[in-house]
């Protein structure tokens, strides 16, 4: 228990092994606050650094698509405050290849039976990552209240999910994210992250070719963990009074692709000209339709967390020169 006698708030991260998850983990894990964190992996294992560096931290097998390892949550884990999906098959030619897998994992289906069978006088929040990609990608600055029209499979797994969540749960905050950019988290994992992959083609002094015509706004990791734990706050401060929110979660900035490596290029010292702009309508087949301008109007979560975005230069800064 809590002091005072109130039940301990209990966070669940679900996909706590994936990139962003990670950042969250390690975020709430650190945070000077009295709860009860526990987080889901599935096709990654849970690190043994993790495990290691985190004791306190619960760790759950689970498989969103079959469910298996929901019944272990619910023996050994007082029903959660807060829930934050990070789960999901979020590479977009994935997705296009197995778009029953991506489906089935993408819409939180399991997720949101279980959240609605416990027996609360108030469902848990949820907090729902969701995605740049549910536009079609036909004009600049999407705002939260446009249409959604994808163009791929992963965005319209995306835009599934959502219209799941608003239609058969009460008490959620949908995060529509765009590109994610930052550091590694504090355990690795052995992929490649887009700053690190700009910078090792930069510095390589081969250079290489970046569309100028495919526009996004990248959003550092560490303010996408902010917009989180922001919402966790609101939610603990609450009147018991359900959310329903839909935010779009990108970077200051609305950059193309060879924008944001010509902003590495130029934070780190390398020579622009490596730097070479084509057009999207050059690429030999990339296995996947790729909306042209997604670029989101953030204003909404600016002013509903009244906090203030990082901007692009200063998260190349922050990411790459500490290396």
């Amino acid at each position: 228990m809590a002091p005072g006698g109130e039940k301990k708030k209990v966070v669940l991260v679900v996909g706590g092994s994936g990139y962003l998850g990670l950042h969250v983990v390690e975020a709430l894990a650190c945070a000077p606050c009295d709860y009860t964190l526990a987080y889901t992996y599935n096709s990654h294992p849970a690190p043994a650094d993790l495990v290691e560096k985190l004791p306190n931290v619960l760790a759950f097998r689970l498989n969103l698509r079959s469910g298996e390892g929901m019944e272990e949550i619910s023996k050994s884990l007082d029903t959660p405050d807060v829930v934050i999906n990070c789960a999901a098959i979020s590479v977009p030619r994935a997705c296009e290849q197995d778009p029953e897998a991506a489906m089935a994992i993408n819409v939180p289906t399991v997720l949101v039976q279980w959240l609605n069978s416990l027996d609360v006088a108030q469902p848990p929040f949820l907090i729902h990552l969701s995605t740049d990609q549910v536009y079609e990608g036909v004009k600049s600055f999407y705002k939260e209240t446009d249409e959604t029209n994808p163009v791929n499979t992963y965005g319209e797994t995306k835009v599934a999910a959502e219209s799941f969540i608003q239609s058969s749960y009460s008490n959620y905050a949908i995060l529509r994210s765009s590109i994610i950019v930052g550091p590694q988290p504090f355990v690795p994992l052995p992929k490649t992250l887009p700053l690190q992959w700009i910078d090792g083609v930069l510095s390589s002094g081969e250079g290489a070719d970046f569309f100028d015509d495919e526009y996004r706004c990248p959003v550092f990791v560490k303010d996408v963990v902010q917009v989180i734990k922001l919402l966790m706050e609101k939610s603990f401060a609450g009147t018991n009074t359900p959310m329903h929110l839909v935010l779009n979660v990108g970077g200051p900035d609305r950059l193309s692709r060879a924008a944001m490596a010509e902003t590495v290029a130029h934070v780190r010292g390398y020579d622009e000209a490596l730097v070479r702009k084509v057009s999207s309508h050059t690429a030999v087949n990339r296995g996947l339709v790729n909306p042209p301008d997604i670029s989101m109007d953030v204003s909404k979560v600016v002013a509903e967390l009244n906090f203030k975005l990082i901007d692009f230069a200063a998260v190349v800064a922050m990411t790459l020169n500490s290396k």
